[in-house]
């Protein structure tokens, strides 16, 4: 089944698979690397404008390794999973600052790189350097446990290992990157989590789920746990058409963007406001509230607006900075941080706000 597994493939990519996308064509181990690290997670037609605007702004490991921080998350904004960015940030001057300054071309080393897992590594490998190595991520996950029968869901360690397995034994010896390329679009383009397109899939006829049925049932799903759910006060500091920002900790969610002074409850907002503006404004009206969904939580935001009156005064914090509400929308910000800046900029240039008030 080996041999023949493969050559379905490869021949179904080179016939039917993507072949214009803007990382493709490149032996640039640079590209590569940052394409493999945008697709993490997010769907390709998310990504390409991202990378273009990565590219054109730092097209080479030099330039974002040279890059601050502020900039590099400022073109990432909006992509999500930030952690992402602050590895590439940290993993580019890690290589520029080696003796030859040169992207490694093995995986193990690639793979020592922070933000770079197993598959990940294997993927660069392979098309920056044509390396014979097995990947396996998501939908190459559910294009093996369909057509190979494996049982149980992907992210337990029992099951990921059967898959590795497979991914080591089914790896051809020749046209590895025709090959990587073809299982990654056969689980993005016809063996897909819903309405998978078997009729025109180049291995239907050895899939094994196919056979008997079990399309819809491989893989399994992630055992189902209720999501936690936690709560925020975002304090919407304002002074004119100026709004306050704060930097979060490299470190937690939305590490090292722009965001909004946070308080548990009204006690600590209060607290807050004493120590940015030394004082507790009179009203503190709440905004509708703003939810947003992480892995494992949801997070429900209640945006209280702070009138500050005047121009803005200092800043106690120095993590802190007053932005104009126009600026303050384009910064590297959270996307719930950018809903509340952007109602916030309709509702001035449309008619007064009108808050709610707790």
């Amino acid at each position: 089944m080996r041999v023949r597994f493969a050559r379905r493939v490869i021949a179904w990519q080179r016939r039917h698979g993507r072949h214009d996308l803007p990382w493709q064509g490149t032996r640039d181990p640079y590209l590569v690397w940052l394409s493999e690290i945008m697709l993490q997670q997010t769907q390709v037609t998310a990504v390409i404008p991202y990378f273009e605007r990565f590219r054109a702004r730092l097209p080479t490991i030099e330039a974002l390794a040279r890059a601050d921080l502020n900039e590099v998350l400022g073109l990432w904004a909006g992509l999500g999973y930030y952690s992402r960015a602050r590895n590439l940030h940290r993993a580019a001057r890690m290589v520029v600052d080696t003796p030859d300054g040169v992207f490694p071309s093995d995986r193990e080393r690639i793979e020592t790189l922070p933000g770079i897992g197993r598959s990940t590594a294997a993927a660069i490998a392979a098309f920056a350097f044509g390396r014979r190595e097995a990947i396996l991520d998501g939908n190459v996950k559910r294009v093996f446990a369909r057509h190979f029968g494996i049982e149980g869901f992907p992210g337990e360690q029992k099951v990921e290992r059967k898959l590795w397995a497979i991914a080591e034994r089914e790896l051809p010896e020749a046209d590895v990157e025709a090959y990587t390329q073809g299982l990654m679009d056969l689980g993005a383009t016809l063996c897909t989590r819903s309405r998978p397109d078997c009729a025109r899939c180049p291995v239907a006829a050895s899939c094994i789920a196919s056979r008997d049925d079990r399309v819809a049932m491989l893989p399994a799903p992630r055992p189902k746990k209720a999501r936690p759910v936690r709560r925020t006060l975002m304090l919407v500091f304002m002074a004119g058409d100026q709004v306050l920002l704060e930097q979060r900790p490299t470190s937690g969610i939305w590490g090292g963007l722009w965001s909004f002074p946070e308080a548990e409850d009204e006690g600590e907002a209060h607290a807050v406001c004493l120590n940015r503006i030394g004082r507790v404004p009179p009203a503190m009206n709440r905004l509708p509230e703003v939810k947003h969904g992480f892995t494992h939580f949801q997070l429900e935001i209640v945006p209280v607006l702070i009138s500050v009156g005047g121009a803005p005064g200092r800043v106690a914090d120095a993590n802190g900075r007053w932005l104009d509400l126009r600026d303050a929308a384009i910064a590297p910000i959270p996307v719930p941080v950018k809903r509340i800046l952007e109602s916030l900029q309709q509702a001035g240039e449309q008619a007064p706000l009108r808050p709610r008030t707790p």
